[in-house]
């Protein structure tokens, strides 16, 4: 019976396409999520340590036969660390799970995201020309609710007028942050983390440190006007973008609305904010720790 043999490289080919790929993607989400953090340090150091113990023990097993014991222990051990990498990495693991779970995979209709946008273009126009500061949070797929801090629940359809009266000056809630989520103005004078700011101009104050530190964490898209010089930004991704002229704005927000960011940046967002969250909380037990002593 003839056997075809290209038909066999073709689908041994695939395979080995199809494997690549998967490995390509694990080993990218994993540097993702752990670039900037103390677990890149972890990893960094697990590497280097098993390449030189494989390298050591494999030049010197293949060698002589001298050194059987070693290699059998070598990889008795290196089954142990991977386990013991899931072990340290738990609480990343379960954060990046959780947000798979509360990823919504459905999205809102075109002309909703139009209006929305028109409607917050118009607001920010208006707020800009007053130099009044405004921060507008818009949800998107990622949960931020573990992001938030106080702020009144207002579940209101959003507008122009309501987005000017939230930061007209004096008003209760203008200092503060409001949230879009699921097309409706959930709250306001709501408190967002705040980005570190090292690198951010010295014209940049804490709506913009806000607006960056919201979006390292997640996959939602913030507005800012700066009270200073009236100009208006968009933060996403961790990025604050070039003032935008107001009749941009609308078309701006619109297409970052509209784009649809991949699953593994919304793992990687919520694997990086867990990692984060328990980095503060070292660093807080750490200097209370210091303080006590003294």
């Amino acid at each position: 019976m003839p056997v075809n043999l290209d038909g066999t490289r073709l689908a041994d080919a695939l395979v080995v396409f199809i494997e690549l790929a998967v490995i390509w993607l694990v080993v990218y989400a994993v540097f993702r999520f752990l670039r900037g953090t103390r677990g890149a340090g972890v990893i960094k150091g697990f590497f280097l340590l098993t390449v030189a113990m494989a390298l050591l023990v494999r030049v010197l097993g293949d060698a002589t036969d001298s050194f059987q014991r070693l290699r059998f222990l070598f990889d008795r051990a290196f089954n142990l660390l991977a386990i013991l990498l899931i072990v340290v990495f738990q609480p990343e693991i379960r954060a990046a799970f959780s947000r798979i779970g509360r990823t919504n995979l459905f999205k809102r209709p075109r002309a909703q995201i139009a209006g929305l946008a028109a409607d917050i273009a118009e607001a920010t126009e208006f707020l800009s020309k007053n130099r009044f500061g405004a921060l507008i949070v818009i949800e998107r797929r990622i949960g931020i609710g573990d992001l938030l801090t106080g702020g009144v629940e207002l579940d209101a359809k959003p507008s122009a007028p309501l987005i000017q009266s939230v930061f007209w000056p004096n008003s209760p809630l203008h200092d503060l942050a409001l949230v879009i989520r699921g097309g409706r103005v959930w709250g306001a004078g709501v408190q967002l983390p705040l980005a570190d700011g090292e690198d951010l101009p010295a014209e940049l104050g804490s709506r913009h440190r806000a607006a960056i530190g919201v979006t390292e964490e997640s996959d939602c898209v913030v507005v800012v006007v700066s009270e200073e010089t009236g100009s208006i930004r968009i933060a996403e991704g961790g990025t604050l973008s070039s003032p935008i002229p107001r009749d941009e704005v609308a078309g701006e927000l619109e297409r970052r609305l509209k784009q649809t960011p991949a699953i593994v940046d919304d793992v990687v967002a919520g694997a990086r904010a867990a990692i984060r969250t328990r980095d503060s909380e070292n660093g807080r037990s750490a200097n209370d720790d210091h303080g006590g002593a003294h």
